[in-house]
């Protein structure tokens, strides 16, 4: 098992495109740190590279005490887990697991100790003789993750390793890998455009955006306390809220304003963003879908921290609806949020011209439906606020 060190590392092709620029991640023994970003951001690249398969234009990785830039795939002592499992369709489940000992000429007992071992703790006992033709995609999977096991690698590299996977095994095998790694303690980089097996599987989440790193961090520190528009608009499911929004001091106290809403400033959130009390004028206020709910439902909610507004559609989802609705403020323009706008969401706003899209994640005893006039109880303890011109977030950590 090894720590795994990336510095400075940069990416450049052939044809001149900067996939990874300046990158910096430094992965301690037994980590699981997952990459996350959307498609084409350069976290498969980053994997490649640390892999060996793919060299490096600038910077240096390391794998424990020993610089790997120059050592090729094979002499890295990594087990790479693949989202099409690459398993040999000819041989049984035992020979495609074991395969990688047989060829490193392993002691036939320790070859089956290992094999026995390895689908002992992924439930593949009773399946050792059968092919993978024979097998549900769920079962290849966990062949594919005994075949890196048995290796006894340094760390585990896995890229997408669920992606071709239904809905209700992802999160089953979403469980199973987590489990696997803290029983084993390898360090473990595993690469994903779902913010969602993100957030539930790393230890540290590293977010990137156009070969650039964004943040690395804890998952709940990735989403209480984003860095910028990015990351903020790209961790959580629905996606925050954002509105051009102004910071106003009348009537003696502190309030975001966006179109005819005005929001108070709870103390708490000037506590943790202490720069908020010397700022005013325009900002960026971002609120996420779960920190709303039906007023009707919290009615002790004070006027200053309602949003006033009318449903245009109800999406009932069991425990709980999400309800959407415009504020009447435009969109905002900044490049950290309209490359994460859904196409058909973005056409929409335009036939709406100077109105914003939003959406509540309310309770399901909600009885407000389509057409109807609701209040909205924010909590205005968790809204958070970015640079009009920058995207970056304003008093994080109280800067």
């Amino acid at each position: 098992m090894a720590e795994i060190v990336l510095e400075s590392v940069r990416k450049v092709f052939a044809d001149g495109t900067e996939a990874v620029s300046d990158f910096d991640l430094e992965m301690p023994d037994g980590t699981f740190m997952v990459l996350v970003g959307p498609s084409g951001c350069g976290k498969t690249t980053v994997l490649r590279m640390v892999a060996g398969l793919e060299d490096i234009t600038d910077g240096e990785i390391r794998i424990g005490d020993r610089v790997v830039n120059s050592v090729g795939p094979r002499d890295r002592d990594l087990a790479m887990v693949f989202q099409n499992y690459a398993l040999y369709p000819h041989m049984t489940v035992y020979d495609n697991m074991g395969f990688a000992l047989k060829l490193k000429k392993e002691d036939k007992a320790e070859i089956d100790r290992r094999v026995t071992q390895a689908a002992r703790m992924l439930g593949l006992s009773d399946l050792l003789k059968r092919k993978p033709a024979q097998l549900s995609g769920g079962q290849r999977q966990r062949v594919a993750m005994g075949r890196a096991i048995v290796r006894e690698p340094r760390a585990f590299l896995m890229d997408e390793p669920l992606s071709n996977l239904d809905a209700k095994l992802r999160v089953q095998m979403r469980t199973e890998i987590s489990r696997i790694q803290q029983e084993l303690g390898v360090t473990t980089m595993y690469v994903t455009h779902d913010q969602t097996e993100a957030m539930t599987m790393g230890d540290r989440v590293a977010v990137m955006r156009r070969g650039v790193l964004q943040q690395v961090d804890e998952p709940q520190v990735l989403y209480k306390r984003p860095v910028n528009l990015f990351v903020a608009g790209f961790i959580g499911s629905p996606a925050m809220n954002f509105a051009t929004a102004r910071i106003d001091r009348s009537n003696g106290s502190l309030a975001v304003e966006f179109g005819s809403n005005r929001l108070a400033i709870d103390e708490k959130a000037l506590k943790a963003r202490p720069e908020l009390a010397k700022r005013e004028g325009d900002v960026i206020v971002g609120i996420r879908p779960e920190d709303m709910e039906d007023a009707s439902l919290v009615p002790d909610t004070p006027d200053d921290r309602r949003l006033r507004t009318t449903v245009e559609v109800r999406e009932d989802m069991g425990p709980e609806a999400y309800v959407h609705f415009r504020v009447d403020t435009p969109p905002v323009e900044l490049e950290d949020v309209t490359e994460l706008e859904d196409e058909a969401l973005a056409q929409e706003d335009e036939q709406h011209a100077g109105r914003t899209h939003f959406v509540a994640r309310v309770s399901s005893h909600t009885t407000v439906r389509e057409g109807d006039s609701v209040q909205l109880a924010v909590d205005t303890r968790a809204l958070h606020f970015f640079d009009p011109e920058t995207g970056a977030a304003i008093g994080r950590d109280g800067s």
